[in-house]
């Protein structure tokens, strides 16, 4: 298992850095998961799990505490999770998962982001069983090998802890997010490259030529929808 991770990321930080677009997807996940339950992350695993996420991505402080306070202010806006599975060019899958307080709006957008870009929006469950739901963690300047070790001694079971140049990726159950955190924490480890709950494809595809450019326009056009807060897809973009 494995999807160097370390270019992936380094891809998505550029393309976020000049978006504020990445500080208002996380504003409404936050203030969702607040309104859901207790607006306090340390009684709300999905709230702090949220806000640690967000954490990742540098979004401000005040973006959050505001979330926060909208939600115990009582806030109107009640929002949907939504799932939409499709294909792109050649063989390549995609995921798109959304939050929206308008549905109607949010398929339609879904629907035409597709169709413009070479793509096809498919039923619910066409390209998920394809797909492992996977918590991933990334650490810099760190042995998988021994990183592995450590986390069975702590009594953690992981799938898997792999090297990736300079740092090693865990895969993990997700129901065991925060356990595999808190050991790490408890090892002195705070800082991730990644930290997140993925869709990770079990089989990659390689796309070349018109179809690469044409997935990675249908890519760039789902991302930037509003209501679209992660796209999952099973094209090998790690060059």
């Amino acid at each position: 298992m494995g999807r160097k991770w370390a270019n992936i990321v380094a891809k998505k930080t550029a393309k976020d850095a000049n978006n504020s677009r990445i500080y208002a997807k996380f504003g409404i996940e936050i203030y969702v998961a607040a309104k859901q339950g207790d607006p306090d992350p340390q009684t709300n695993q999905k709230l702090k799990f949220v806000i640690e996420r967000a954490k990742t991505y540098n979004v401000p402080k005040h973006v959050i505490d505001k979330a926060i306070d909208k939600a115990k202010g009582g806030g109107e806006e009640n929002y949907s999770e939504l799932r939409y599975e499709g294909f792109g060019p050649n063989g390549s899958m995609i995921i798109v998962d959304a939050l929206t307080n308008n549905v109607n709006r949010t398929a339609s957008d879904v629907r035409a982001a597709y169709g413009k870009n070479g793509g096809n929006m498919g039923v619910s469950g066409a390209v998920s069983y394809l797909f492992d739901n996977t918590a991933v963690f990334g650490i810099e300047g760190k042995n998988a090998e021994a990183l592995f070790e450590a986390l069975i001694e702590a009594d953690i079971d992981v799938r898997d802890v792999v090297q990736e140049d300079a740092q090693a990726i865990i895969y993990a159950e997700p129901s065991d997010f925060h356990a595999v955190q808190v050991a790490l924490q408890n090892m002195g480890i705070t800082d991730f490259t990644v930290a997140e709950i993925e869709m990770v494809p079990q089989n990659e595809v390689v796309l070349t030529g018109d179809d690469l450019v044409k997935f990675e326009k249908l890519i760039d056009a789902l991302e930037e929808l509003d209501d679209v807060q992660k796209v999952y897809h099973n094209v090998d973009l790690s060059e």
